[in-house]
C-alpha cells in the first residue's frame, strides 16, 4: 500500500483511501481517522481531563453514570452509552447492556462453567459477554 501526505494550509482536513478490497488495514484506518475527531472530556477526583479514545479499555455503565476505563482509573463522561455505541468506531463493541469495549484492549477470553464468555482487558477489568451479543461478538472478533 502506498501512502501520499499533502500538506495545504488552505484546503480541509481529509483522508482519502483507494484499496481493491475492504481489508483489515482499511477499517483501521478508519477508525483512526474517526476517533481523531472525537472529543471526550472526564473527570477524575474533580479534575476534568481530555480522553483520548484509542486509550479506553471499556466504557462502563455503573448507578447511572458512565465511565471510561483507562489503565485502572475511571474517568466519569458525559456521553451515555448508547450515544457512544452511535458515534460507529470501529475498534469498540458492545459486549453487554452495560458495556462497550475497546477490541485492541482485550487481553483474552475465558470459558465459564455456565457456557458464558468472559473477557479479560490487559488492564485486568473483567467483565461478561451476554447471550444476547455473543453472536455480534464472535462476528466482529472473528471467532
Amino acid at each position: 500500500m502506498k501512502c501520499y501526505t499533502y500538506i495545504e494550509n488552505t484546503e480541509e482536513e481529509k483522508v482519502l483511501i483507494y484499496a481493491k478490497e475492504r481489508t483489515k488495514l482499511v477499517n483501521e484506518i478508519e477508525s483512526l481517522v474517526i476517533s481523531s475527531d472525537i472529543d471526550l472530556t472526564g473527570t477524575y477526583n474533580n479534575e476534568i481531563v481530555k480522553i483520548n479514545i484509542n486509550d479506553v479499555s471499556c466504557f462502563i455503565s455503573e448507578n447511572n453514570k458512565v465511565f471510561a476505563l483507562i489503565n485502572d482509573k475511571k474517568y466519569q463522561i458525559r456521553q451515555r452509552l448508547y450515544q457512544i455505541e452511535e458515534m460507529n468506531i470501529n475498534t469498540f463493541i458492545k459486549i453487554n447492556q452495560s458495556c462497550l469495549a475497546n477490541k485492541t484492549k482485550i487481553k483474552r477470553f475465558e470459558s465459564t462453567i455456565g457456557g458464558s464468555l468472559k473477557v479479560i482487558f490487559k488492564n485486568g477489568y473483567i467483565d461478561y459477554i451476554s447471550r444476547r451479543e455473543l453472536k455480534n461478538v464472535k462476528q466482529r472478533m472473528g471467532l
